[in-house]
């Protein structure tokens, strides 16, 4: 019977820390417990206050520990895609043991020499990008183990990423006393999650991923990342005007972007949907008044990304898949055909991480699993021994109570109540 396993992603955000908690049984992830935790030491994707993003980090483990009844000691670590390079290697493999047979210890040796390369002081390997196979002369993603030749090689593509920033993101989370498992850049979790890598591959796709505070553009094609950007602008730009007209909260911003319904302005009522009373003044926005003011900054961030891939878009039919926690935003599914490119804006149905948020996250297990083929690692994020003490209290309680086993468990560990 497979063995379960569970981990814990770890993504710090605009102005958040995102924990999941998941376990993976049989290539499902179940979801365990989401975290968020409000955070201001990171600035244009850079930690500029470490203490207070230890101490997010900290309260997101405590609350997910408290809950699931057992300790996180490593997490898989979301690294900004700033400065990201990519190279391609053929490693040639030679077995030479005489039995013309591919062994796992074939491949791990390949794939520990493609990543001794080094690209430069400024870049530090972060995770692999694409991995194929050729045996006799032909190509395969699979793992070949047990094929026979005397020889084959692996096409390894492999990701680099800043150095400073990469050191910057695990000190902090070295500090909050937590191991690292694994790294993955960012844009690459996120084309796992949304299926990038495998839908229509020979396809240019640009995976736009909107953040509070910034916009990252990356192009995937063939089964690998190839390129990223970043635009200054999140989500929190379309609401400037009102923020600085009412003195409203970046909270109270955000759930106004998402209470818009349509695309045209002339379609929006003049019945108020956001009433504040403030020392200074009354706060009354209309639903006329919040569509004209953000559709207009909405069009226009459109237009700046447009800009941005109009090379690509000239020169090769591609498309366009918009997440992060900026897919939340309704109404920019509405606005699609704005795009200079078929659009998608990806809507995450795993349950218990309905949100764009989660995206990159639940993505960073799907690289985990495909990178631990080769490495073959048996570490998980929680302790072993509580978690397997926790299943058992679990089962115990829901046989001995009243109600039924799943209730029980949704209660002890999702919902936390106590008895």
């Amino acid at each position: 019977m497979p063995k379960k396993k569970v981990y814990a992603t770890l993504e710090i955000a605009d102005q958040e820390i995102r924990l999941i908690v998941l376990e993976v049984y049989e290539a499902r992830n179940n979801i365990l417990r989401v975290e968020r935790v409000q955070c201001a030491g990171v600035e244009g994707q850079k930690i500029r206050n470490e203490a207070a993003v230890v101490k997010a980090i900290q309260e997101a483990c405590k609350n997910a520990q408290s809950a699931l009844g057992f300790r996180i000691e490593r997490v898989l670590l979301a690294i900004p895609s700033v400065n990201v390079h990519r190279s391609s290697q053929k490693i040639h493999i030679q077995i030479g043991d005489g039995t013309r047979t591919i062994r796992l210890f074939h491949i791990q040796q390949g794939f520990n020499k493609a990543i001794e390369k080094q690209l430069g002081e400024e870049l530090v390997f972060v995770n692999a990008n694409r991995i194929a196979y050729i045996i006799n002369g032909q190509e395969t993603t699979k793992m070949p183990i047990g094929e026979e030749c005397d020889d084959f090689f692996m096409d390894i593509d492999l990701l680099y990423a800043d150095k400073e920033t990469m050191y910057a993101y695990a000190r902090c989370v070295e500090q909050s006393n937590l191991q690292i498992l694994d790294v993955c850049i960012d844009a690459y979790a996120l084309a796992q999650e949304t299926g990038v890598l495998i839908s229509d591959p020979d396809k240019a796709t640009i995976l736009i991923d909107l953040e509070k505070e910034h916009c990252t553009l990356s192009l995937f094609q063939h089964g690998r990342l190839l390129n990223t950007t970043t635009l200054e602008q999140g989500y929190h730009a379309f609401t400037s005007d009102l923020q600085a007209k009412y003195h409203l909260s970046d909270e109270v911003c955000y759930r106004l972007l998402q209470n818009i319904f349509t695309a045209n302005e002339s379609e929006a009522s003049d019945v108020i949907c956001y009433i504040e009373q403030k020392e200074e003044m009354r706060v009354e926005i209309t639903l006329k008044e919040l569509t004209q003011s953000c559709l207009s900054k909405i069009r226009s961030w459109i237009a700046d990304v447009n800009e941005a891939c109009a090379p690509i878009a000239s020169q090769s039919s591609m498309r366009y898949v918009l997440t992060g926690q900026g897919a939340n935003i309704r109404v920019l599914s509405q606005l699609e055909g704005a795009f200079n490119a078929k659009a998608q804006v990806f809507e995450e149905q795993t349950i218990g991480a309905r949100d764009g948020a989660y995206v990159c996250g639940l993505g960073m297990a799907y690289a985990w699993q495909y990178v631990n083929r080769i490495r073959h690692s048996d570490q998980m994020s929680v302790n072993n021994n509580e978690l397997e003490a926790s299943i058992d209290s679990i089962n115990t309680r829901a046989k001995l109570g009243s109600e039924g086993g799943f209730t029980q468990k949704l209660k002890n560990a999702i919902l936390t109540e106590k008895e």
